[in-house]
């Protein structure tokens, strides 16, 4: 029997939820998907879209031209379902974390310790010494993150920010800002398939799907876990770098080496030959 098609328009999140939703018997019978990326601006076909039986897509709005929400909701047929799905973000393990252009999984903290000149080895202490409970008001940052992905959830009946807030003091919930780990891509899955009326993952194919994004974990300053009290964040814990573990020291490191000398792919310094172990 040929399969129906399903398009998940989304973001790098929307590969793991495809993994989770094909462990749901009845979903990998009826469905075949296709992912396409929405963050690269990659075009969604005029003739997949005809073919679309289920569109799952993360919110995008007017912005984004044809690729908008709206303007790919408008093109599918008129039988089609849809749902908007979760697209999860949360920067309360990194509150001095900054979007800006120029360098990848940006810290306004230690750019500022950057700034002041000193030589590499005395900028790095001088950050790991410095308190951010002191420069920034940490309580506001984990807030408003908060506030706004209560704006983002509004926007799919799956919900999710209530399962964040009951456990991200005691469980490492994202890997990155936008990288959730496995509890949250696996109740996204699960919420999807609740909303299509469709049964829920096979637990033990759930339990057999590789973590989600593990090859990169974004360090947490030992200082701000400090402040909150989260014990999974020490000075000592090594996170997963493209291959190799480092503390968030040496993540440091790593950071300043690499502005100082010009480099805005910080990705492509953490996974090359020039890393400091």
């Amino acid at each position: 029997m040929t399969k129906e098609l399903c398009i998940v328009h989304a973001n790098c999140q929307g590969e793991p939820l495809v993994e989770r939703l094909l462990t749901s018997p009845e979903f990998a019978a009826r469905f075949e998907c296709e992912l396409h990326t929405n963050y690269t601006r990659q075009p969604v076909p005029v003739e997949r879209l005809d073919r679309c039986a289920l569109f799952l897509h993360q919110h995008l709005g007017p912005e984004w031209g044809d690729l908008a929400s709206a303007s790919l909701l408008q093109r599918l047929p008129q039988a089609a379902a849809s749902l908007c799905v979760p697209n999860m973000f949360f920067k309360g393990y990194w509150p001095t974390w900054s979007g800006r252009k120029g360098f990848d999984f940006r810290c306004e903290h230690l750019d500022e310790c950057i700034a002041m000149g000193l030589p590499p080895e005395e900028t790095v202490l001088f950050f790991l010494h410095s308190d951010p409970g002191e420069r920034y008001d940490l309580l506001d940052l984990v807030s408003r993150t908060l506030a706004q992905e209560r704006e983002r959830e509004a926007r799919t009946p799956v919900k999710y920010l209530d399962l964040i807030i009951d456990n991200y003091r005691d469980t490492r919930l994202f890997n990155t800002v936008n990288h959730p780990g496995r509890m949250l891509m696996d109740h996204a899955a699960r919420g999807v398939l609740a909303q299509l009326g469709l049964a829920g993952p096979d637990a033990d194919a759930l339990a057999r799907l590789n973590a989600p994004f593990a090859d990169f974990e974004q360090p947490v300053n030992p200082r701000v876990a400090r402040f909150f009290g989260w014990d999974f964040a020490r000075a000592d814990t090594e996170y997963r770098i493209y291959g190799r573990r480092m503390t968030f020291a040496r993540y440091a490191v790593n950071y300043v080496m690499a502005a100082r000398t010009g480099v805005s792919d910080f990705i492509g310094f953490l996974q090359g030959d020039s890393v400091a172990l």
